[in-house]
Order: C-alpha cells, then structure tokens, then sequence
C-alpha cells in the first residue's frame, strides 16, 4: 500500500500534538485537584508568580490573554474565581479605567510555591 500523504502526516502530527496536551492537561488537573486547582488556574497563578514576582506586584489582564489558553470571557470567569477563594486580588488600572490589574495574594503565592513542584513532575513524567 501506498505511503502516507503528506497532508495525512500532518494530521497524524496534528493528533499527536492535541493528545500530548489532553493527557498532560489530566494528569495536571490530577495532582492539583486536592489543592483545590486545574490546570488553567495553575497557568494563570504560575505566570502571575514569574511576572510579578515580588509581593504587591501587579500585572494586567491583558498580559494573561494569550498566554493562557482560554478565551477572554473564560480568562474573567477564571481570575473571579480566584480572587474569590482568596489567590489573588484584582484592581481597575487608573491610567486606563478598562484595564484591570491582578495581584498575587500572600495565599495565592504560598498555594504556588506548593503545588509547584507537583505540577513540574507531572510535566516531566508527560513529556520528558
């Protein structure tokens, strides 16, 4: 039988690429779901950690988009769910009243530096 089309290798990689994520995306909600976080939640607080990495230190929405991998409705819905169990704190931008800024609590940090190293194994066990 024939060899493989190029478009059907690209396909192949294609399915690859999505199944890598969907299992590394489970076995992160897996190791983080006793301490009360997913994966995306884990996305947001571990940027927010490198971003800002000193206590008080704010970073914008708008730095988030993109980066995590939602859209911006569920991004909102994500950060108000954090700030509500106490992870992070948000406040509107004065210099652009649309803009909103979004800080890392004493909690939010702590929850980080905890779950952080469960999250890096499971990384490594995934893709290593």
């Amino acid at each position: 039988m024939g060899a493989k089309t190029a478009e059907a290798r690209l396909e192949d990689k294609w399915r690859d690429i999505l199944s890598t994520h969907a299992r590394t995306m489970c076995e992160i909600d897996r190791v983080l779901h006793p301490y009360g976080l997913g994966a995306s939640d884990f996305e947001v607080l571990d940027i927010l950690a490198s971003e800002s990495p000193r206590d008080g230190d704010q970073c914008r929405v708008q730095n988030l988009v993109g980066r995590v991998h939602l859209s911006q409705s569920a991004l909102s819905r994500l950060i108000a769910r954090l700030e509500k169990d106490g992870l992070l704190e948000r406040s509107v931008c004065v210099e652009d009243r649309r803009g909103v800024w979004v800080t890392l609590t004493t909690k939010g940090r702590d929850l980080h530096t905890e779950v952080l190293p469960l999250q890096r194994a499971a990384l490594a066990r995934m893709l290593g």
